[in-house]
Formats: C-alpha cells, sequence, structure tokens
C-alpha cells in the first residue's frame, strides 16, 4: 500500500522520513529483491520525494543496508523475556508472522541467489546463536547428539514456516490469517521445541 502524507505532515522531518523510507523499503527489497526493486517505488510507497533515499541513505544500497542495521538492532527485543529455547523460537515465530516483510526479504536474498549485503554481519549473528545453542545444550536443554548447527537450521525454518508457506498451513487445515494462529502456534513451536532434550 502507497501513503500519502497527511496535511500535518507536510513539514520536513528527517526521521520521520527515513522510517517511511524504511519501511517501504523492507515491502520494495522483500517483493522484488535487491536488484528488481526500485528506488521510484520505494519512494512513492513511503510518499517521499526518490532524491531523499540519495539525501539520507547514500543510494538503494545504503537503504538495503539500513533495513539490515535496523533489524539487527531490533533483534534482541524479539526474545527479551523468553527464558526456555521453545520460547525464543516461539518469539521468533511470533515476530515472523507479525513482520513477515522483513522474512520475505530474506527468502529474496535465497531466491535471487544474491550473497547478503552484510555477510560479515550475518555469520557474526548466526554464530553468536550457535554459541548460545552449545551454551543451552551444555545446561540440558538440547539433547547431547543434536549437532547444533543443523538444529539452528531446522528451528530456524520453523519459526519461519508460515510466512513461507502459507498454503501447506492452509492445506493442513490452518488458518495463517486468523486473529489467534500467530499465539498457537508460537505455544506450539516452543512445546515441539522443548521435546529436544531427548529422554
Amino acid at each position: 500500500m502507497r501513503r500519502s502524507p497527511g496535511p500535518d505532515e507536510r513539514q520536513r522531518d528527517p526521521e520521520r522520513s527515513k522510517q517511511y523510507l524504511l519501511d517501504a523499503a523492507v515491502v520494495e527489497f522483500g517483493l522484488h529483491g535487491f536488484s528488481g526493486a526500485r528506488v521510484s517505488e520505494i519512494a512513492a510507497r513511503a510518499g517521499v520525494n526518490k532524491q531523499l533515499i540519495s539525501y539520507y541513505f547514500g543510494g538503494k544500497e545504503g537503504l538495503y543496508r539500513a533495513v539490515a542495521d535496523r533489524w539487527r538492532a531490533a533483534e534482541p527485543e524479539i526474545s527479551a523475556g523468553a527464558e526456555t529455547l521453545g520460547e525464543v523460537v516461539g518469539a521468533y515465530a511470533r515476530t515472523s508472522i507479525a513482520q513477515p516483510d522483513l522474512l520475505r526479504l530474506l527468502v529474496r536474498q535465497a531466491v535471487d541467489v544474491t550473497p547478503p549485503l552484510d555477510l560479515e554481519g550475518q555469520r557474526e549473528r548466526f554464530q553468536a546463536m550457535i554459541d548460545e545453542f552449545r551454551g543451552r545444550q551444555s545446561d540440558g536443554e538440547l539433547a547431547a547428539d543434536l549437532d547444533v548447527a543443523y538444529t539452528g537450521l531446522a528451528l530456524f525454518g520453523m519459526a519461519a514456516a508460515p510466512v513461507v508457506f502459507p498454503q501447506i498451513a492452509r492445506a493442513l487445515g490452518l488458518d495463517p490469517d486468523a486473529e489467534d494462529f500467530s499465539e498457537q502456534y508460537a505455544a506450539e513451536v516452543a512445546r515441539l521445541v522443548s521435546y529436544l532434550k531427548g529422554a
């Protein structure tokens, strides 16, 4: 959906314009990938002049990096308060359902077979995840014979499944658009993950 600035928004507000551009960029990059996204479409969706993309972000690549930076900055809040690994994965599932465009952007990277612009940042984040899984394995939260990297990949897929495969959810008799789906799915994910402790 494109937005038009209201009468009270027509005055310049750099922070608000940046946020509108970032929000619009997530949608456009998710729909078309980095290569296919057009700055004119991002600007139109945000309801601002496309020259602001160069002014604020230095161009399309800078905007893409800013989207990644914003996601990284907000990521710790996703699992804040989650104690068990199941609760952590459930929190990620809940966020994926609430913010599907971010996940679609990640999927587009794979579909387009383009390396992420922030490859080192992704490696660091996922290495931190592996380290956390090893710690949880030492504490008995994951069975000792599970490989934490494979387990992490599977759990990431579990959190992403309703957004990536909504048609499969519907074929299974689930309604991913239902108001209570997110909470029910997060609870089921947490329950499933709890069984990874083993005997």
